[in-house]
């Protein structure tokens, strides 16, 4: 069964294993003309690219991705965009004492229980690895969208520690290695995952993404709603376990937003919605808020059982990230980024 692709108008499918040669994808739907080169993708990549700070996986790679097709004397064809990655610092051999065992958070157990075969490098298919496409996407789909539309993340809580939003401050999240807007919080955050790190456990985190300049407008009713669209593609991230649009679950003790009129146009008092209503853009900022459960792949023994069904523990060696949401907020843009250029295109289609 196929399902490594997403989006309906602009339409991503992504390829390879965290451990095999290259990752890939082929990004479908491109407008013709736009102006697009490597340059164009790879600082998307570097926000992501592991090894940047010792709060993350100490693999090392360049992420450096290379255009196979699609482009012609520096401008967008029509016709499908290919994209390659070289993976150059697998180290397959730290998952050989465990390729019989089931790490009991990851999805060992799943993908050998679907398809009575997995690769255990590192994950393989189900590695996180496989994000650094998703990001050469949002890139593209961001040239889609054009300046007008503004998006960007942060994080807003590692572990038990939350930001002060009274604090908030987006400049700070490109001071920090956490992408955090409140830089009190950042001393907290560093003291709590170099315990996690030293301890051989991890911790999660709740990552924020919002989109400034969205027209309103853009989604459909019941089926297509873009709020769906963007949970979905939240959710889809690896090891993201919910997903809140605006106030989210919050919103059940929450009356609902008001309008006004302002220099002749409708203004809403409040966001509470998320930038979305009926499955249809305000207007308002799109806000999104997705959760990433801490890194399965620890040195702390957890209780397991093995392919042949024999009870065991299990400890995972090699590199990996204490806190995983802290690389997943360009990740997080991205979707944003691939789901608003989808939806853009398909209002066009419809509405001109």
């Amino acid at each position: 069964m196929a399902s490594n692709s997403f989006g309906l108008l602009f339409r991503v499918t992504t390829w390879g294993e965290s451990h095999g040669p290259a990752i890939g994808c082929v990004v479908d739907g491109v407008p013709p003309r736009l102006a697009l080169a490597e340059s164009d993708i790879q600082p998307a990549l570097d926000r992501r690219r592991p090894g940047t700070s010792r709060f993350v996986t100490q693999r090392r790679e360049s992420d450096t991705v290379r255009i196979l097709s699609g482009v012609f004397e520096g401008q967008t064809t029509g016709t499908p965009i290919a994209l390659v990655i070289e993976n150059e610092d697998a180290r397959s051999r730290d998952y050989g004492p465990i390729k019989e065992t089931y790490r009991p958070g990851h999805a060992d157990f799943t993908y050998d229980a679907k398809y009575g075969i997995r690769d255990y490098r590192g994950g393989g298919r189900a590695s996180a690895r496989e994000t650094a496409m998703r990001v050469a996407a949002g890139a593209i789909a961001q040239k889609i969208l054009g300046d007008e539309v503004t998006i960007r993340g942060a994080v807003v809580q590692v572990g038990e520690h939350a930001v002060d939003r009274a604090r908030w401050d987006w400049a700070e999240t490109a001071e920090n290695p956490f992408f955090c807007p409140d830089a009190a919080i950042v001393p907290a955050w560093e003291e709590a995952l170099d315990t996690a790190r030293k301890a051989g456990t991890s911790l999660g985190a709740i990552i924020e993404v919002e989109a400034d300049g969205v027209p309103a407008g853009l989604g459909a009713p019941v089926y297509g709603k873009i709020d769906a669209d963007l949970a979905a593609a939240m959710v889809g991230i690896n090891a993201v376990k919910g997903v809140e649009i605006g106030a989210g679950f919050a919103a059940a003790a929450m009356s609902g937003d008001e309008i006004r009129m302002e220099g002749g146009q409708p203004r809403f008092l409040t966001n509470n919605a998320g930038g979305v209503l009926g499955g249809i853009t305000t207007g308002q900022p799109v806000v999104v808020r997705f959760v990433v459960k801490s890194t399965s792949s620890i040195r702390t023994p957890r209780r397991t059982i093995t392919a042949k069904g024999d009870e065991t523990e299990v400890s995972t060696e090699g590199r990996h990230d204490p806190c995983v949401g802290i690389r997943a907020v360009p990740v997080g843009e991205a979707m944003m980024a691939c789901v608003l250029a989808d939806h853009l295109l398909r209002h066009r289609a419809q509405c001109g």
